[in-house]
């Protein structure tokens, strides 16, 4: 109390007058004035909150997951962010973080590299065995001035038989679907199986009259053949067409056939002459060459009168449903099947076919019975080089012919041990 008096003894206290405040409401009592009342220190308490915050950092100018609750504004950054008119307006950034991500270009580099790298490889891929793919996709192609056509044939599973080669109709199906695209690249296919625009206008199909074909040798499963085939003219009215087999990979001649065909009205099954117009179309596409030279060409021998013990028959062929082609008769190939039904087990087992010549005398349809008739011409057992040559009659029970054909047959080669390369016959 003492220190109290002591101070005001120094210090008096002075009395200030205050200022009344003119109220322009007089009936109302005077407002209160909020100017009397302390503000916060903004600045202070705002140095003191973030120094106890944790410094969040900035990715790309942007400060992620900072969000002002309830817009205070103590917690609002030091430079707001400036409100844009259009949502594709970005904040200005700094220069530094106006570069790319590294990390994702150097992904982008390396994709593109490892595409391009990728197509070059399937662009100059090549197989380790050249035969591999030859044509494998398979429509052939035109050599030697669009007069041959040439297609190759991968040899299948399902193509061989019990002595692993394939078979004689295997061989045959290669033939006819290399004539058939022979026709379409050429761009004369009609609506027909094979035939021309100008046959089609006039319901003709063409149909074989005569086949000749010469194997040289069997290709195995995984083997990959070569077939050429072309085409000449046969008379007046008639039109030949030759083949040449190769073995894709060594060149080695596999079969050699040539065959002669004829025109047959679909409606009438009547044979017909070539119209002028049709040889126009297919007359700039005939080649002299022959397949089989003349004196290699066999012709039918007469048939001679022998003791039915001689012949082996089989009876009670009929078409099935799958036999037939689109000009619905029996497809030419499935004739050769029938004419092996009759030939011996015996000499299937110990020959192959080395040669066959046949002519088609009468078209078969597919509520025909047949029987298959094989003369053997020599002895079945024989053991010489010359093989066994055999005759053979494809005819309707009546007794009409459809086929008549021969057929020459040679050894099979064995392997054995240390004896390879010997004839089957020699242990037959």
């Amino acid at each position: 109390m003492a220190a109290s008096f002591a101070a005001a003894g120094f210090f008096p206290k002075t009395n200030t007058p205050t200022k009344p405040t003119k109220n322009p409401f007089p009936e109302k009592p005077e407002a209160i004035s909020l100017n009397a009342v302390p503000k916060p220190n903004k600045v202070d308490n705002k140095a003191s909150i973030k120094t106890q915050a944790q410094t969040i950092p900035k990715i790309n100018g942007v400060n992620p997951g900072l969000k002002v609750p309830f817009g205070n504004p103590l917690l609002e950054e030091e430079e707001p962010q400036k409100k844009y008119s259009s949502p594709f307006q970005t904040a200005p950034s700094k220069i530094y973080n106006q570069l790319p991500d590294w990390s994702i270009l150097l992904a982008a580099i390396t994709y593109i590299f490892l595409a391009a790298e990728k197509q070059l490889t399937l662009t100059d891929w090549k197989p380790k065995r050249p035969d591999m793919l030859a044509d494998a996709f398979a429509f052939g192609r035109m050599i030697q001035d669009g007069s041959v056509f040439r297609q190759t044939f991968p040899i299948r599973s399902y193509e061989i038989g019990a002595d692993r080669t394939a078979s004689i109709e295997t061989l045959m199906n290669h033939l006819q679907e290399t004539a058939l695209n022979h026709v379409k690249i050429a761009g004369l296919l009609g609506d027909g199986f094979g035939a021309t625009p100008e046959m089609s206008k006039r319901n003709l199909i063409w149909v074989v009259s005569r086949i000749q074909l010469l194997v040289e040798h069997y290709p195995s499963w995984g083997d990959v053949v070569e077939v050429d085939t072309w085409v000449g003219a046969s008379g007046k009215n008639g039109m030949r067409r030759d083949w040449h087999v190769r073995d894709n990979k060594s060149g080695r001649t596999i079969l050699r056939a040539t065959s002669v065909w004829v025109m047959m009205n679909k409606e009438t099954r009547r044979l017909a002459k070539m119209p002028e117009e049709v040889r126009a179309e297919i007359g700039p596409y005939f080649i002299d060459r022959v397949a089989i030279r003349a004196e290699d060409a066999k012709k039918l021998p007469k048939s001679e009168k022998k003791d039915s013990s001689e012949r082996f028959v089989r009876k009670g062929l009929t078409p099935r449903w799958g036999d037939l082609d689109v000009n619905q008769h029996v497809n030419n190939v499935k004739y050769i099947g029938w004419i092996l039904e009759s030939a011996p087990i015996s000499i299937l087992e110990k020959h192959e076919l080395a040669s066959m010549t046949l002519e088609y005398r009468k078209e078969c349809g597919r509520d025909s019975v047949l029987q298959s008739l094989t003369t053997v011409s020599s002895s079945v057992d024989c053991t010489g080089e010359n093989g066994v040559m055999c005759e053979h009659l494809l005819q309707l029970e009546s007794g009409s012919e459809i086929v008549k054909g021969w057929t020459e047959w040679r050894p099979k080669w064995i392997q054995e041990e240390g004896n390879a390369g010997a004839f089957s016959g020699q242990n037959a």
